[in-house]
């Protein structure tokens, strides 16, 4: 397998996650239940699960209130974006 086959099961599968949190931790709001800290979330972003989380966020209906999401993930996943475009120009030449 080849460092970008890797790279992608990696964003598939954290992506993935994201989505679940955000959806999980809709689900728990709704039942008056213990959340998922906003912290978690945040961590998933960070590590590249930017397009889970603002997949989640419009999909639930989640964390659209919060400027800190609002804000912070399309912000973390522009950046991502970015490197990620670098990363490929870099190994393509």
């Amino acid at each position: 397998m080849d460092i970008f086959t890797v790279l992608l099961v990696y964003l598939e599968t954290v992506n993935l996650l994201a989505l679940a949190a955000f959806g999980y931790d809709k689900h728990l709001a709704r039942v008056h239940r213990e959340r998922i800290p906003e912290a978690a979330l945040m961590a998933l972003v960070a590590v590249g699960g930017g397009v889970g989380a603002l997949a989640g966020m419009l999909l639930f209906r989640h964390k659209t209130r919060k400027r800190r999401f609002t804000v912070g993930v399309p912000v973390i996943l522009v950046c991502q974006i970015g490197f990620f475009l670098l990363l490929i120009y870099a190994t393509s030449h």
